[in-house]
């Protein structure tokens, strides 16, 4: 079966990307002077030159400052937390985005937590994700953030809803799930010691994938007229692909976010968002006017 582009059960990122971006835009129109975004990335990997770009791209669009900082590869992790400390100490620094992979001698977590919480934008500090547990979502992880705004487009009532999340990894399953509770849903999250995966997502109003496995869910995993929020990014032969079976889902489902133009649009766009809500914060404690 082809997917045809306008087909309206296609989920598409690029118009909420939009109106999160001119939320943005006109947010930093009226805070001037407002501080720089940092990428940090430690080490050559060249997949990491794409993320990037794409941010700083976003970040001139709605004029936020955005300044990309190389370490060395074998920079010590005790350097690493010593100049990020550093950047929390810096007024002029409204948020520090540390790129992923970093080498394998570096802990990723202990990096995370070195970043301030006021300037966490990526949402990945521990501090950030547990507050997704009281319900303080302003600042999270800005993928899981994005399939939340897109179970959210749909227009159902996210109370009540019944939501099987497929994925329990602690950057995008388990905030996705926490959030997605905290907007009153009813989450079942399966992963790969769930014994019938099937059995939960057939019951489900909204099946969010996250696992990284191409073309997992299949039309006989969903009910009809369910929302599919596909995270899962995949290289085939046949090109990128999701964790979902796009092709046969669409007949049964009532909306399917594409792979890609779905989640990823909306993820760079959260983390401008999250941009905001840092100064915001960061004016509230004083830490600038």
């Amino acid at each position: 079966m082809n997917i045809k582009i306008d087909d309206p059960r296609l989920l598409r990122g690029a118009p909420v990307r939009g109106r999160i971006l001119e939320e943005v835009r006109d947010y930093v129109s009226t805070a001037p002077g407002i501080g720089k975004l940092m990428s940090i990335s430690i080490g050559n990997i060249p997949e990491v030159a794409v993320y990037i770009r794409n941010q700083a791209r976003v970040a001139a669009d709605v004029g936020l400052p955005f300044e990309e900082v190389h370490w060395d590869a074998d920079v010590t992790q005790e350097e690493c937390k010593a100049r990020l400390q550093a950047m929390n100490d810096d007024p002029s620094v409204l948020g520090v985005i540390l790129q992923r992979p970093v080498p394998e001698h570096t802990n990723v977590r202990s990096l995370q937590s070195a970043i301030h919480p006021l300037k966490d934008v990526e949402g990945m500090n521990p501090a950030s994700i547990g507050n997704i547990i009281y319900n303080d979502v302003a600042l999270a992880p800005c993928t899981a953030a994005a399939a939340v705004e897109l179970v959210r487009e749909t227009g159902l009532e996210m109370r009540g809803l019944e939501v099987v999340m497929i994925g329990h990894s602690e950057i995008v399953g388990k905030p996705a799930a926490m959030m997605l509770m905290a907007e009153g849903a009813t989450v079942t999250v399966c992963h790969h010691m769930t014994r019938s995966v099937a059995m939960h997502s057939r019951r489900a109003d909204v099946v969010v994938v996250a696992v990284g496995k191409a073309h997992l869910v299949g039309a006989d995993m969903i009910k009809p007229g369910a929302v599919v929020i596909d995270i899962g990014i995949n290289q085939t032969d046949a090109g990128i692909v999701g964790d979902v079976d796009t092709a046969s889902v669409l007949d049964i489902a009532g909306w399917v976010t594409p792979v890609p133009g779905g989640v990823g649009p909306v993820t760079v766009a959260i983390l401008m968002r999250n941009a905001t809500v840092a100064h915001r914060r960061q004016v509230a404690a004083g830490w600038i006017s």
